[in-house]
């Protein structure tokens, strides 16, 4: 595996010959951050060895070499998830080559279902915290010490700074934004009523089927990591409607301007 990712990484670095420090990942429906991006050259995830490829619409599928102000930065527009078939050690795989590339932090957006009955669809959402409902660990196995030690931290996953940064572009903006916890569960299907309720008596603000596996792997490479989150369905007793992927999409494609400028601003300030 290690081998893989330097390989992988080496590939790249050769392509773009660039020295990112903030790697960014966008979720569904959550590419326009990329028109923000003074792109210098993308990489389709087919041409990239041992790069997973994005099956699920609303993910381009590439990596994207660019600058964010006087920040050179790395995107993956379009990202991988369990459900689609991938091992949990697939699904990880890029962050891991996005750390060989010399990111020192990583910043993660998604699309979720809503649980708290305060929050309502279309709100931003800052990720505080996570409970991890995937049915495998994304560092079962073997460890390497290159990539980090056997039993990493979980205290403090997300970095405080950053979200602290984050609510006052907020503020400055006149953006609303909240902050809580985010569950991660398989998918592919969306939760059901009982589901919604469990999760939130368990403490989840948020759900969703992405973000977790990808978080834990970058904590365990010691990256810093910003999570932010659209909520493009309600999971609430009593708002709760049959849902699809294509409304997911047409939600947070709305939403995604606000999250997009907090992103930007965030970027150059780190």
């Amino acid at each position: 595996m290690l081998e893989k990712i330097k390989a992988t990484a080496s590939f790249i670095k050769k392509r773009f010959n660039t020295n990112p420090e903030i790697g960014i990942i966008l979720g569904t429906g959550l590419g326009g951050l990329v028109n923000e991006i003074d792109i210098i050259d993308y990489i389709p995830y087919k041409e990239i060895p041992d790069f997973p490829v994005s099956t699920v619409d609303g993910h381009a599928g590439r990596l994207i070499s660019g600058r964010m102000g006087n920040k050179e930065i790395i995107a993956m527009q379009g990202r991988f998830h369990f459900y689609e078939g991938y091992s949990m050690k697939e699904v990880i795989f890029p962050v891991r080559v996005l750390k060989f590339l010399g990111i020192s932090n990583l910043i993660v957006s998604n699309a979720s279902g809503g649980l708290n009955p305060d929050w309502h669809v279309g709100d931003i959402v800052l990720i505080s915290d996570h409970i991890n409902f995937f049915p495998e660990h994304p560092l079962y196995g073997k460890n390497d010490e290159e990539l980090g030690p056997r039993f990493p931290d979980m205290s403090k996953i997300y970095d405080e700074r950053l979200r602290n940064k984050a609510k006052l572009i907020a503020l400055e903006h006149n953006i609303p934004v909240r902050e809580g916890v985010y569950v991660g569960v398989q998918g592919p299907t969306f939760e059901t009523p009982a589901e919604y309720k469990m999760f939130r008596i368990l403490g989840g603000d948020i759900v969703g089927m992405s973000t977790i596996p990808e978080v834990i792997a970058a904590r365990h490479l010691g990256l810093r990591i910003f999570g932010i989150s659209i909520i493009t369905d309600s999971g609430v007793p009593g708002e709760i409607v049959e849902i699809s992927h294509d409304e997911v999409q047409k939600v947070a494609m709305k939403a995604e301007p606000k999250m997009t400028l907090i992103m930007k601003n965030l970027i150059e300030t780190i």
